[in-house]
């Protein structure tokens, strides 16, 4: 694999480990040769680190398995999962392995396990989510002074920030990879 396939959401090999790209800048300095700046998560721990590579060096990409699952409740810290279509198939995973994705995790949804080497690495949520509004202040006509929004919580428990007319009993439409409200369905 070359530098210049180095782009954000790609899986590869990095001293033995797997990582994903969150992010890559390509730099060319002068008379000099050119770089890619890399930031990147570790798969196996969560760790994010920066990395420049030049084009002499080697990378491999991670051969990555993808398979549909479906989430279905928590307990103690572990998250407990079924092959989709199949709930007597479960399997629980550490919170660490779902740390980012655990504020927008509902009972029966589907979502997308990453595996490398047989080992499930990470989840991979939808990335817009229709979540129910359980708790929210109450509209006060002409409350505007803080750009026309309100901290609202979720089913889930997440508190997301809205607009003014988003009620209790809502379904807001969430976008799982920023966390912003998106629109109101019902």
């Amino acid at each position: 694999m070359s530098i210049n396939e180095l782009k954000q959401g790609v899986f590869i090999v990095f001293e033995g480990m797997p990582y994903q790209v969150l992010s890559a800048a390509h730099s060319h300095i002068g008379r000099g040769g050119s770089s890619v700046q890399v930031k990147m998560k570790n798969l196996k721990n969560g760790s994010v680190v920066g990395r420049s590579f030049k084009p002499s060096d080697s990378i491999d990409e991670a051969e990555i398995e993808r398979e549909k699952i479906e989430y279905i409740y928590s307990h103690r810290g572990e998250f407990w999962f079924s092959k989709l279509g199949d709930r007597s198939k479960r399997f629980s995973l550490p919170e660490e392995v779902i740390e980012e994705q655990k504020p927008y995790l509902k009972s029966n949804i589907e979502l997308e396990a990453i595996k490398f080497g047989g080992e499930i690495m990470s989840v991979s949520l939808p990335i817009k989510m229709e979540l129910k509004v359980v708790e929210s202040p109450p509209n006060i006509r002409g409350n505007t002074s803080q750009g026309g929004t309100k901290i609202a919580t979720l089913e889930t428990g997440t508190k997301v920030s809205v607009p003014l007319f988003i009620e209790v009993g809502d379904i807001v439409r969430i976008n799982t990879q920023s966390g912003e409200y998106v629109e109101r369905i019902r």
